[in-house]
């Protein structure tokens, strides 16, 4: 997307699916206001807060075992297997690493993809934390509209925790999975004149189906965030957008503007349209990691940061086969190890993450585009390096201690 114009041949296009195929969804990612319509996630007009630095030279050097593999790689290698276009890593909350390739740059903005569930499901606990959103009340007492769906008697802290009996595949290789069916519905673009199907994110949430008993099991179903999404903007009077401004983005001293993709009907897209700034990304971490205070305030409640951390039952995580992830838990839409480090991260499609190790005291907030949708690509590498480099802090910082 280089000239003016760029040749034909090199120009991306959101009508006809081009800014989403490999490699060019590396420049898209980082593009992505230019090609779709958008809604602002304010971050005030208050001073940014700057991360203290701390910048070290030895962490690239650091070697761990890969998943499966015999061979160690080292920390550089990783990013580059990885396809990373940004990461930054925080050690007792000042910036010990930062590094950006492609075309992101430490002023852009990347899309986030599902870690965008995590700032929807983190402004629920806040919610129930302040008793302003009861999660075992049903969807459908606060959005009558799905009444008739399969979310009608779901609780809300099914929606949260993404336990619901929902028809919906996340199988993006399969062209008649559900997914598509969701992202044809919120696509913004005038409809062919032989669709017949709905015409908006709650439009289709309204058509999903049962499928198996709420509560018994997690499924991983980005329906769900878009559902829960309405509930919030139903209880609050502001979409999820204003909600994330208001609540968190203003109060975090955040150095950029956030902002969301948005359907037909300016809905913003909860399940993973957000876009924001990589600094950005990892104060979320910090103020996370710090029981929800950053920035010389209660962001949010340290109630609902410990419900977070302790994360849900990793019985009912396991029926999703998550084979790299085994002993985990989802809770409000965050990923819970339950690893001695007491770590919990935030993930999305192509290696979006925000990684928090409490024992380590240390945040790491990565942008990526890997080739392979799904994060079982890159969890063989991604999963081992984090943990790696949690323990060569935490043993740097006792020698240093020790002196």
């Amino acid at each position: 997307m280089v000239g003016s114009p760029p040749p034909l041949d090199r120009i991306l296009r959101f009508e006809d699916g081009s800014y989403f195929r490999f490699p060019a969804l590396r420049w898209s990612v980082s593009n992505f206001r230019q090609l779709m319509p958008t809604v602002n996630v304010s971050r005030g007009i208050g001073a940014p807060l700057r991360l203290g630095q701390a910048l070290r030279e030895d962490i690239d050097a650091l070697r761990f075992l890969p998943i499966g593999s015999d061979r160690l790689m080292s920390w550089q290698e990783s990013l580059l297997a990885n396809y990373t276009d940004g990461i930054i890593v925080l050690h007792r909350g000042k910036t010990v690493y930062e590094r950006y390739f492609g075309v992101l740059k430490p002023d852009g903005q990347h899309g986030a993809m599902s870690v965008t569930k995590t700032f929807v499901g983190t402004l629920a606990a806040m919610m129930v934390a302040e008793g302003t959103l009861q999660p075992e009340r049903m969807v459908a007492d606060y959005v009558p509209e799905l009444k008739r769906s399969a979310f009608g008697n779901a609780t809300v802290r099914q929606l949260m925790d993404m336990t619901t009996g929902i028809r919906f595949s996340e199988d993006y290789a399969d062209p008649k999975a559900e997914v598509w069916m969701h992202a044809a519905a919120g696509n913004p673009l005038p409809k062919p004149k032989d669709y017949a199907g709905p015409r908006s994110y709650y439009e289709f949430l309204q058509t999903v189906g049962a499928e198996g008993v709420h509560g018994e099991a997690f499924h991983y179903r980005t329906a769900n965030t878009d559902a829960l999404g309405w509930v919030l903007a139903r209880v609050s009077g502001r979409s999820v957008a204003q909600l994330l401004s208001e609540r968190i983005w203003r109060r975090l001293g955040a150095e950029q503007d956030a902002y969301m993709s948005v359907d037909s009907t300016g809905t913003p897209f909860a399940g993973g349209g957000l876009n924001m700034g990589l600094r950005d990304l990892a104060k979320f971490g910090e103020m996370m990691r710090l029981d929800g205070r950053f920035n010389g305030q209660q962001i949010v409640p340290r109630a609902a940061v410990a419900d977070i951390r302790r994360g849900a039952d990793p019985r009912r995580f396991a029926q999703a086969g998550y084979q790299l992830l085994a002993g985990w838990s989802y809770r409000s839409m965050w990923w819970v190890t339950h690893n001695g480090h007491g770590a919990f991260m935030a993930r999305g499609v192509h290696g979006q993450a925000l990684y928090i190790d409490p024992a380590a005291e240390m945040v790491i907030a990565r942008f990526a585009i890997h080739p392979e949708a799904a994060n079982a690509a890159n969890d063989p590498t991604t999963l081992p390096a984090f943990d790696a480099l949690a323990r060569f802090l935490m043993r740097d910082g006792k020698a240093r201690s020790a002196r």
